[in-house]
């Protein structure tokens, strides 16, 4: 087991039981990196790796999607000297506010905590592209991705890569079973999600 997972599971910040992905897919395992945030020496060791792996790539700034990439984002901002901003959602689209800027050219990176199907970044993706940004892909606390469903957008680093079963809604194997109610831990209004499956 590595470092960065053996510290995720002394967080508490990987759970089991039938959760709602933000994706609109099922799991029977649900990373809470939001646990880990509790922990600054712990997120900094957890990311470091991931900053490693960064640093090659001559990143000018680190966007993090609200909620769960403003952290990390931080972090990996502090972690590389960089600039480290935001996108959030203003009437459901995601959008820079807050006097954030990406000037025309800037190597941004996407910061995320989890990432299962990517599709989420793309939206932070294109706020980057309006902006003249050069979106260089994803880092990421975890990585669920599989390699039958790759992410749109390229995983440059991740601090743990976890191969874990998710499911369309109508193929979850824990719904056909009844036994464990469906939980949704995320922060994104689930009926938007919808169309993204």
């Amino acid at each position: 087991m590595s470092e960065a997972l053996q510290i995720m599971k002394e967080c508490e910040a990987v759970l089991e039981g039938h959760f709602l992905l933000s994706s609109g897919r099922h799991s029977g395992i649900y990373c809470q990196c939001a646990k880990l945030q509790q922990w600054p020496d712990k997120a900094a060791v957890v990311m470091a790796p991931v900053a490693d792996k960064l640093r090659e790539l001559n990143i000018d700034v680190v966007v993090g999607p609200a909620m769960g990439g403003i952290v990390y984002a931080y972090e990996l901002g502090r972690q590389l000297g960089r600039r480290a901003i935001f996108t959030e959602r203003v009437d459901n689209v995601m959008a820079l506010r807050r006097g954030f800027e990406i000037q025309p050219g800037e190597r941004c990176i996407i910061a995320e905590d989890v990432v299962t199907t990517g599709i989420s970044s793309l939206e932070t993706k294109a706020v980057i592209e309006a902006h003249g940004g050069v979106c260089v892909g994803i880092a990421c606390v975890v990585d669920r991705t599989k390699a039958e469903a790759p992410s749109p957008i390229p995983i440059v680093a991740s601090a743990v890569k976890l191969d874990l079963p998710n499911y369309l809604p109508e193929e979850c194997p824990l719904c056909a079973e009844g036994k464990l109610p469906l939980v949704h831990l995320g922060s994104r209004k689930m009926a938007q999600k919808a169309e993204n499956r």
